[in-house]
Formats: structure tokens, sequence, C-alpha cells
């Protein structure tokens, strides 16, 4: 079978499959033509207007006008556009700032943080000492943890973010504690970036020192990094990206990050995310209607957690059987997860993908009483083909911007 027949396999997935993957979403058209671009075949090592080939005019010019696009949107001193992913641009910042040994406090992953925020199978967490702080038995942050961490450990770093925490964060409180302790503060936004640029959500830009961001996610560009700091910090973060970390940037990726910033300045890409939050708040509610319990006490912002330990099934079994029926979610774990990450016990989901499709929260409501009937049947087979038929026809009806 030839790679093109997959692909277009892989679209007909897509069509047909209700994506509820918080971390998931669909890009323009005109972020995939740039992504298929002719620009993939340039090598730019530098930065505009510093490279060490030639050849470099254009690439110059979009770059420079991913970076303003992002200072402008985020209010960012400095924008550097050229991490590959979330992952290096988060290592990337670690080793401008940071010495072998230093201390860092971050978020624990099972309270909603990031594997690259200091897990102990990752790479930053042989290198650095991570001190991890978890949330509320009401679901929020425990800034007062963090204030009694941040006194004792005395952290040089003091990182926020998360990959499950369904709640906004409170940024002045964290930068508050950072003055008491002169740590550094670094917010990782890559799953909120698109609310926080439609003025949604906090923006953590003017107050901490260092943002890091995805690109993909709910700001809907292609898959890629990006980071934002104040000017005392530029230098080093653009050392630490180009030669430190990575040779030449992907300039295809760059160009489709920049089609994406000038979407999310539209009045459409606003109210994109404004229906986010709206269908994630009738999602949350539609579930606990139906018995479902969510970690966190609910949502904020475009993803919710579900604990599934009073519905007697794994977050695994859950993922399976939704997938059979063309619903496409994952597995999570929970605070202090008793379960095995192999099988947890929760399951994260998130409205941004079937937002982009044009879905609200009929449709929401309804993809609520297909999860309820499917995990309170795990093990029926006619019923889960017969909810997969109607997620087909429901998704049909919702095509994403595939062409």
């Amino acid at each position: 079978m030839k790679t093109s027949e997959l692909i277009n396999q892989e679209e007909k997935r897509q069509l047909e499959e209700i994506c509820l993957i918080a971390s998931e979403n669909h890009t323009s058209p005109g972020v995939r033509q740039a992504l298929g671009s002719v620009l993939v075949n340039k090598y730019a090592e530098g930065y505009p207007g510093k490279r060490y080939y030639a050849g470099n005019k254009v690439v110059d010019l979009i770059e420079q006008r991913a970076i303003d696009l992002a200072k402008k949107i985020f209010g960012a001193d400095h924008a550097n556009v050229q991490p590959l992913s979330g992952a290096p641009a988060n290592l990337a910042v670690y080793s401008a700032i940071l010495e072998p040994g230093d201390t860092v406090l971050g978020m624990d992953l099972s309270h909603g943080g990031h594997l690259t925020h200091g897990h102990p199978v990752t790479l930053p967490a042989k290198l650095y000492k991570f001190i991890r702080y978890k949330t509320t038995s009401e679901g929020k942050i425990d800034y007062d943890q963090i204030a009694t961490l941040a006194k004792k450990h005395k952290p040089k770093l003091i990182l926020v973010g998360y990959s499950s925490y369904s709640r906004d964060i409170d940024y002045q409180r964290v930068q508050e504690i950072a003055n008491q302790v002169g740590a550094i503060t670094m917010a990782d936004i890559s799953h909120i970036a698109g609310l926080v640029a439609a003025k949604l959500l906090n923006n953590p830009v003017p107050l901490f020192d260092i943002i890091t961001s995805t690109t993909h996610k709910t700001l809907r560009g292609p898959r890629g990094g990006i980071i934002m700091c104040k000017q005392k910090w530029a230098e080093q973060i653009d050392k630490a990206v180009f030669p430190g970390l990575q040779g030449g940037p992907h300039q295809n990726q760059i160009a489709a990050l920049t089609v994406a910033l000038e979407e999310a300045q539209s009045d459409n890409f606003k109210t994109y995310a404004e229906q986010i939050l709206e269908n994630s708040t009738a999602l949350a509610i539609a579930l606990e209607a139906r018995d479902f319990k969510l970690a966190f006490n609910g949502t904020e912002n475009h993803l919710m957690l579900i604990d599934l330990r009073n519905k007697n099934v794994g977050g695994l079994e859950v993922q399976l059987a939704l997938e059979q029926a063309g619903i496409i979610a994952n597995m999570n774990v929970i605070p202090d997860d008793p379960a095995k990450p192999t099988n947890p016990s929760g399951l994260r989901l998130g409205t941004p993908a079937i937002t982009t499709r044009g879905m609200g929260e009929d449709e929401v409501r309804q993809i609520a009483d297909w999860l309820e009937q499917i995990v309170s049947n795990i093990n029926n087979v006619e019923l889960i083909a017969d909810v997969k038929k109607q997620t087909k026809d429901l998704a049909l009806s919702f095509p994403p911007p595939l062409q």
C-alpha cells in the first residue's frame, strides 16, 4: 500500500470520527498549505538577518512576521519561534537559565502537570532537582503549598502549566511567591495558548519571566513550539535554542505558524475560542448530570478529567470502547491515582476539535449521552456498534476543514 493511500485513510478516519482529545485540533487549509510548501526545502541556521547560509531573504521575512505576530498577540517583549515542539522548548529554557542540580518547583503530573515539568522518567529530572506541588481537595492549585515549598527549597525556577488541570491559574499569586524567594517564573501555556490569545483566560506574559507553548492544540497551528520572554532573557533563550539544542529550523513549520497567528487575530477565531469554553462547560454539566465525577470539580478551560472510579471501569477500557464507537479520547491519571498508568482511573476530554468542526452545546449533550451509554455497557458489542453509526452520522454532518 502506498503512503498516499494511508494518508487518505487517515483523512477518512478524521472525517468520520469525533475527536475529544484535548491536545488535538483541526488546522486550516492555509496552515497545511504552508506546512507542505517549498519552504520545506530551505535550510536556515541562525536567526533573521543572521543566517549561516545564503538564500534566506524570504524566510527571514516569514520568520520575522511570526515573531512580530506572537509578540503582538500575547504582549511579549521577545519571541523565539524555532523550537520544534513543546518539550524542546521547555528543555531550551531549562538549559538557558539553570545549572545542573538547580531546584525547580513544578506541578505534580497526576495533579495535572506535564511530563516535561519534572517527571522522573524525563531528561530534565536527571539534570535538575524537581519539587512538585499539588492541588487542593477543592480542585484548585494549592498556592499555599507552593509558597511553603518555595520558602523551604528556594527554587531557582517556579513553573506553572498543565496537561490535564481544568482550571485557570492565578499568575499574580505565583509571581508574588516567586518574588519572595527570588525565583524565576515560567508558564507553559501549551494547552491554552489559543484561549489566552483570545483573551478568555489569564495571560501570564505581562507578569512572568518566560512563557513556553506548543503551537497546535487550541492555537490551531502546526506541530511546533514557541518561547516568549522578558527582554532580559532574550539572548540566553535564543542561544539555548540555536546553537544550543537545534540546528536549522523548520521554515515550513514557521510559515504555517505565521498563518495560524494571522488567523488568531480574526473575529472568527475569537468566536471559536468562546465556543470552546461554552462547549466545555456544557459537556461538564451534562456529564455531572449523568453521575460522572469530574476531577478538579469542573472546568474553566477547554478540558475536563473524569474520575471513573465510581463507574468501576478503568480509563483504558473506556478509551478502547469509545474508539470502537467512533469517539476518540484518552485515558489519564487522576490526582494521586491508585491505579497503574497503563490503565489509570481517569479519562481526559477536550472540546477544541469538535468546536473547530462547528459543533455546539446540543451536539455536546448528545456526546455525553453516548459516553454514558458506553461506560454503562462497556462490553455490549451491539450497543457500541449502534453508537458508532450515530457518531459517524454526526461527524459527517460537521466535517473538519480538510479541503
